[in-house]
């Protein structure tokens, strides 16, 4: 699903405009990003967790090559998902 069919969903099941589900889901987005910024943990309840996690630096190999090459540490995100989005999907 691409982020354009998520605005016709959000816009068709809250009654918006397209124009206004953009920005609503703008909106929700950046309000995930801002709080992993500041907090490192996004709790949405029956939805799942968004959960900033470190990755510790690696020696990695290069296909085409073969050779190593050292890969730095980095913060990623993870995604674990709740148990009512669980028990949809099943």
């Amino acid at each position: 699903m691409s982020k354009q069919n998520l605005v016709e969903i959000i816009a068709a099941k809250a009654g918006l405009s397209k124009a206004d589900a953009t920005r609503a889901l703008d909106a929700a987005l950046e309000g995930i990003e801002s709080g992993l910024k500041k907090e490192g943990k996004v709790t949405l309840v029956g939805f799942g967790t968004f959960k900033v996690t470190k990755r510790a630096a690696r020696t990695g190999r290069n296909p085409l090559t073969g050779g190593t090459l050292n890969i730095p540490a980095r913060n990623a995100v993870s995604f674990k998902a709740g148990s009512k989005l669980k028990d949809s999907v099943n």
